[in-house]
């Protein structure tokens, strides 16, 4: 199955100069080569090849295949994809069907139920929002199994830097929303001259219970900036 995986992810990043989705292909082909990313790539490919890694190998940019460049309306910032068997898709915050819903991810949903009435779904799979343009970015794009952390500083924070950079640059009426210290970090460089950039706490049981993070209505105040912007809004 290692194996498999490892093959799969090598045709992906062969292939990924000329099939990925074009308009991402148009700001990020030159990230893709310059010397950091190669040296990541090789990286990734080894630790793919030697361990059980997270997402599987055809998900990994997920985030970006399901939210086109010129598609993106909001940009949630996630630190490292879950680690547990079977959890990340690709997506931050989010988990494959079949999954349980993880602690942070119920705290979102109880504050969407407050803040727009929206029943809580009985699954953590959101993919739905990331097709209707929401690029659910993590800074790292790969973790080892049950190892948090374990890909952090070998050069996916600086290229996902690099596409929150392109979005605030060649973009105008994003939404970011930034959870936590991490994100807050991340997301210091967005121009707020031509974006909404939204903070709160983490929605983790830490410190949402701590009262960071729930109260933040930044749903219903997404979708009314996205309105604002002529832009349909999220249903979330």
């Amino acid at each position: 199955m290692a194996n498999f995986t490892h093959n799969y992810l090598v045709t992906k990043i062969r292939i990924m100069k000329i099939n990925i989705e074009a308009s991402w292909k148009r700001v990020l082909e030159a990230e893709f080569e310059k010397e950091y990313f190669k040296n990541l790539i090789n990286f990734v490919k080894t630790e793919y090849s030697k361990y059980t890694c997270f997402p599987p190998g055809k998900s990994i940019f997920s985030a970006f295949e399901h939210a086109p460049f010129n598609d993106v309306k909001v940009v949630i910032i996630g630190q490292d994809p879950y680690h547990g068997q079977g959890q990340a898709n690709g997506l931050c915050f989010s988990v494959a069907d079949g999954i349980a819903i993880p602690p942070s991810l119920q705290n979102i949903y109880k504050e969407i139920k407050t803040d727009l009435n929206i029943d809580i779904p009985g699954n953590g799979n959101l993919e739905h929002w990331a097709s209707q343009g929401v690029l659910l970015l993590n800074a790292t794009l790969t973790v080892r199994a049950h190892q948090a952390g374990s890909h952090q500083k070998r050069g996916w924070e600086k290229f996902t830097d690099a596409v929150i950079h392109e979005i605030s640059t060649k973009r105008e009426g994003v939404v970011f929303l930034l959870w936590g210290g991490y994100a807050k970090k991340k997301g210091a460089k967005i121009d707020n001259t031509k974006h909404l950039v939204l903070t709160s706490g983490h929605p983790s049981p830490l410190s949402a219970n701590r009262g960071y993070w729930f109260g933040n209505s930044h749903f219903s105040k997404t979708n009314n900036y996205l309105i604002s912007q002529k832009k349909s809004p999220i249903v979330w």
